[in-house]
């Protein structure tokens, strides 16, 4: 018991009396002047001495979520609408959203809502109220629930847990959150302890030069015990995150088979990110909903001829093409927006190129932008690879083979290719590969020979062009079993640690 007591930190024994007397960690921090953090680490010392056992539960503890507080002071949105009601009995659906304030998200659900509770029908475009006076005046099981969060999961009446249920098919109005709850007991060797009079015993820490420079500074005193052989936390050296691993051996892949890297601005220019592709600009890849857009414009790239190229084929065509028959607007094509893909590098490039360069290998591997709803497999951000090939020598069977070398490469033995379309390639491709655990193919890519309208217009001929682009994050999540794409930059430590990189040169 002595030699326990000689290796009691300053921390430990500043809290073990207080332990003893069974205070909880709150008061315990507020009592001794210490952070909840250097108290907990100084109870698992303790642990690891014998002096006390900590026991841990998980709790669901039911908090607000960002609509939920915003809620929780406005009213629900049901409650503003059933407010507008009482006042107007009847209201055109319409008139009813906005005179109540609400989105068309917040209108629908109030919608929904009310109408589950019998409280109001819809009839002839219009919102009628069922109920009377005193149903408005009554919070619902919903309204009572927000007032009494956060609250302990387990504590939940039944009607509360129904209105819990309903809150839930709603967005960020609550959330589950797991709480760690700790708790302890003394043990006998710690009850020992606490009766001896070890507190005002004073035992040098550490040793320093300080100390050691003038021998009354030590000599007669004692020094804290150091347990050599207690375990020690790991030491987890840095390294690259599992995404940036992946994309380096993606790029490994290209640079092997003679292929050179062009990288450029996230921002670009819808004439290169669109027109120069041969998107139209009614195209509906180009409406907000897809597209991020900037609040701004910058003059079109000052090669003239390209520009009126570029404006010839969308009108007109080339090359035989009838165009997209329409009066092409460059104010559209000033547009800035964030890139939707990484082939309007290739498309700036291939405007550098002479003829005598050819042939010519380019890949581009970055992160690109849709404006998706964020959900498990869906992100508003994305990597690509794509690769073009000029030559004149180039057919269709080169592009497959290309695809398949790159996917075999990846780990994917069994590669299937299906006709496709898209804007800018004819004859397009879509490329398929084979899960063999989930024994179903996995849509990872598209591919093409560029048509007459990009390749005539970008080079000033038209020479055969192959073209691709595959998304990278699909394939990332795949190997490493990630189930939700969000978790790709989470940035978890825990996880992180946990993940090896798998990719073989």
């Amino acid at each position: 018991m002595n030699k326990i007591i000689e290796s009691l930190s300053p921390h430990e024994r500043k809290i073990l009396p207080f332990l003893a007397d069974g205070e909880n960690i709150v008061e315990i921090c507020k009592k001794t002047n210490l952070d909840k953090v250097s108290v907990l680490r100084a109870m698992e010392y303790l642990q690891n001495k014998g002096i006390i056992k900590i026991n841990y539960a998980k709790k669901k503890i039911i908090e607000l979520g960002v609509n939920g507080a915003l809620y929780k002071k406005k009213g629900l949105p049901e409650r503003r609408l059933l407010n507008l009601l009482n006042e107007k009995r009847i209201i055109p659906l319409e008139d009813a959203r906005k005179l109540a304030g609400l989105t068309d998200d917040e209108f629908k659900a109030s919608l929904g809502s009310l109408k589950k509770k019998a409280l109001i029908e819809l009839n002839k475009g219009k919102v009628v109220f069922n109920g009377s006076p005193t149903e408005i005046a009554k919070k619902t099981l919903e309204e009572q629930l927000l007032d009494v969060i956060p609250v302990d999961y387990n504590v939940l009446q039944p009607e509360q847990l129904f209105a819990l249920k309903s809150l839930q098919s709603r967005r960020e109005i609550i959330e589950i959150v797991e709480e760690k709850e700790i708790s302890y007991e003394v043990t006998d060797l710690g009850k020992k302890i606490s009766k001896s009079e070890f507190k005002d015993e004073y035992l040098i820490e550490q040793i320093t030069p300080e100390l050691l420079k003038y021998e009354k500074n030590w000599k007669g005193k004692k020094f804290r015990r150091y347990d050599v052989s207690s375990p020690l936390p790991e030491i987890k050296g840095g390294k690259r995150h599992f995404v940036n691993q992946s994309l380096d051996y993606i790029r490994k892949i290209w640079l092997d088979m003679g292929f050179r890297e062009v990288s450029g601005n996230m921002i670009q220019q819808s004439f290169w990110n669109f027109d120069a592709l041969f998107t139209a600009q009614d195209h509906p890849v180009r409406d907000m909903q897809d597209t991020f857009f900037i609040d701004k414009k910058v003059e079109l790239p000052e090669n003239k001829k390209l520009v009126e190229a570029v404006k010839k084929s969308h009108e007109v065509g080339i090359e035989g093409s009838k165009g997209w028959g329409y009066s092409w607007d460059a104010e559209l094509a000033k547009k800035l927006v964030l890139r939707t893909h990484t082939t309007s590098l290739s498309a700036i490039e291939l405007t550098k190129l002479n003829e005598k360069d050819l042939p010519v290998k380019i890949f581009a591997l970055g992160k690109n932008f849709r404006n998706e709803t964020v959900d498990w497999s869906h992100g508003f951000e994305f990597y690509q690879t794509e690769g073009i090939v000029v030559d004149k020598n180039a057919n269709f069977r080169h592009l497959l083979g290309y695809l398949k070398q790159f996917y075999k490469k990846m780990g994917y033995e069994k590669i299937r290719f299906r006709p496709a379309y898209f804007p800018y390639t004819e004859p397009s491709v879509e490329v398929d590969v084979w899960h063999p655990e989930r024994k179903i193919w996995l849509e990872l890519g598209g591919a093409g020979m560029f048509r007459p309208e990009v390749s005539a217009t970008l080079l000033g001929k038209n020479i055969p062009i192959l073209a691709w682009g595959q998304g990278v994050d699909r394939i990332i999540m795949d190997y490493y079993k990630i189930k939700d794409l969000r978790e790709l930059y989470k940035n978890d430590l825990t996880q992180l640690r946990k993940i090896k990189f798998w990719m073989k040169n």
